[in-house]
């Protein structure tokens, strides 16, 4: 990595090419020795992947510097580009540049404080819409307070007309078994 560093513009492309070829190249000889890891006799197995996966460690480090030197390459050099494209513009000052500039400016302004106030506008309409159904929740609750008062009176009767439909669930399904009995001893003696 130090080498790269010193290395001129032209040749560094080479050479980065270069070291991510010979990187994989490893990576790829770790992962046939992985497999040949695995065969080793049981007591030096373990050792043997101990030393493929630190290896895999150390070219996983290298393939990252190499990463990072890429990275901060590729920041220099556009930093270069826009500093040498900075030192090669003209300014000049033009007086309709700038008045043209100023009337964008002020259309600008004026299209955000009409903004603004669309904004305000509808703010006020979801604040008043928002009291509205305030008021609106408070009579339902007070209504369903009553609901709930008048059904406090009427449990037990609640209790009644719930014992009675489960008897009748009964019943109806008692019923229906009794028909299809019936039906059934209908079909296999007259039938």
């Amino acid at each position: 990595m130090g080498n790269l560093e010193k290395t001129d513009r032209q040749s560094v492309h080479l050479l980065e090419n270069d070291l991510q070829a010979r990187i994989d190249q490893i990576f790829n000889h770790l992962e046939r020795l992985e497999i040949l890891a695995s065969k080793e006799p049981p007591n030096r197995r373990q050792n043997a992947k101990l030393r493929v996966d630190q290896l895999k460690y150390d070219v996983q480090h290298l393939r990252t510097a190499l990463q990072n030197f890429q990275h901060r390459r590729y920041a220099r050099e556009a930093q270069d580009r826009e500093r040498e494209e900075l030192m090669s513009r003209t300014f000049t000052t033009n007086h309709s540049d700038v008045h043209i500039t100023t009337l964008q400016f002020n259309s600008n302004l004026h299209n955000a404080h009409r903004g603004m106030d669309d904004l305000l506008g509808s703010g006020s309409s979801i604040l008043n819409g928002l009291r509205d159904q305030r008021s609106t929740l408070k009579g339902t609750h007070k209504k369903m307070l009553d609901v709930a008062n008048m059904l406090g009176l009427s449990n037990t009767v609640m209790r009644l007309i719930e014992r009675r439909a489960t008897q009748d669930k009964f019943i109806m399904i008692g019923g229906m078994l009794l028909t299809c009995v019936f039906m059934f001893l209908v079909i296999r003696y007259l039938g």
